[in-house]
């Protein structure tokens, strides 16, 4: 069994509305994690969903409200130097936070003889 290292992950729970200095908030922050060199971050845009306003979000001929989930995975000391810059981008929405543990697979590429 590989060595599995403790890290923190984080998820950050919004729609598509949301918005960060005029940009899409979720492009605002994979910016932000990738300019504060954080190890990972991916978005992911749900189908269906709601929060606390009870609201339903999902897709409508006329409007697109999708809620938005960016997963971030790094140390605990990264994580929470982000924490604060990623709260005051939010206007509204959850931030989750779990323990983990991570392995990091990184396979050579095989070179077949032809």
């Amino acid at each position: 069994m590989q060595n599995y290292q403790p890290a923190k992950l984080l998820r950050l729970h919004f729609t598509e509305r949301d918005r960060y200095q005029g940009k899409p908030l979720y492009e605002a922050i994979v910016s932000k994690c990738h300019e504060l060199k954080i190890a990972g971050a991916s978005v992911f845009r749900g189908l269906e969903g709601y929060g606390d306003t009870a609201e339903i979000h999902r897709s409508h001929i006329l409007t697109h409200d999708l809620p938005i989930i960016i997963q971030i995975v790094d140390s605990e000391e990264n994580i929470r130097r982000l924490l604060p810059v990623v709260e005051d981008m939010m206007d509204k929405g959850l931030i989750a936070m779990s323990d983990v543990k991570i392995l990091r697979i990184q396979k050579t590429a095989k070179v077949e003889n032809v």
